[in-house]
Order: C-alpha cells, then sequence, then structure tokens
C-alpha cells in the first residue's frame, strides 16, 4: 500500500516562504506522476503543482496562481517530492496534500498572516 506523508507547513507572515516535503513509501515512485493540491476553507480541493511523465502533457506544471512563486521537484533517491513556495500571499493559505494515481496524504496546514 502507497503512503504519502507531506510535512512542511506552518504559520508564516506574507511575504515569506516555506518548503513543503512529501515522502512516498510503498513502491517504486520514480515513474508514477506526483502532484500537489490544496484546500481552502469553504473552498473545492484544487491543483496547484506536479509532474506528468508520459502523454502529452509531460512536463511540470503550475496553476496560473503559483506561477512565478512556487517551485515543484523531486528527489527520487528519497522517494520525495517538494514544494517550494515563495512570496507566499494569504490567499495561499490551505491545507496542502500530496497526490498520487489515487493516493493522497494527510494534508499539511500552511497558513499565511498578513
Amino acid at each position: 500500500q502507497v503512503q504519502l506523508v507531506e510535512s512542511g507547513g506552518g504559520l508564516v507572515q506574507a511575504g515569506g516562504s516555506l518548503r513543503l516535503s512529501c515522502a512516498a513509501s510503498g513502491r517504486t515512485f520514480s515513474s508514477y506522476d506526483m502532484d500537489w493540491y490544496r484546500q481552502a476553507p469553504g473552498k473545492e480541493r484544487e491543483f496547484v503543482a506536479g509532474d506528468s511523465w508520459s502523454g502529452a502533457g509531460v512536463g511540470t506544471h503550475y496553476a496560473d496562481s503559483v506561477k512565478g512563486r512556487f517551485t515543484f521537484s523531486r528527489d527520487n533517491a528519497k522517494n520525495t517530492v517538494y514544494l517550494q513556495m515563495n512570496s507566499l500571499k494569504s490567499e495561499d493559505t490551505a491545507i496542502y496534500y500530496c497526490h498520487s494515481g489515487v493516493n493522497w496524504g494527510q494534508g499539511t496546514q500552511v497558513t499565511v498572516s498578513s
């Protein structure tokens, strides 16, 4: 069974930075798409960033709202993906989830104070 465990969330002032990590276990993850989603209070869960290894969408993708501020990366040797978040805004406040296929992590809270 695949397990995804996020870490790195917290409270930060607007303009600050955080780096989220997602450690995967239970299978070799180097060839699998990995994504970050987020869900703010009262809103639907939305895609933030991730990579795709197959089909027409090969590459790393970002939601328009985070382009230029967030960076997705992965370390296959550590079975870990990261989300570097810079220039954080209050609207980035949400629970951030790691996702791969049908698997979801438990989420990590990011709160940005203005």
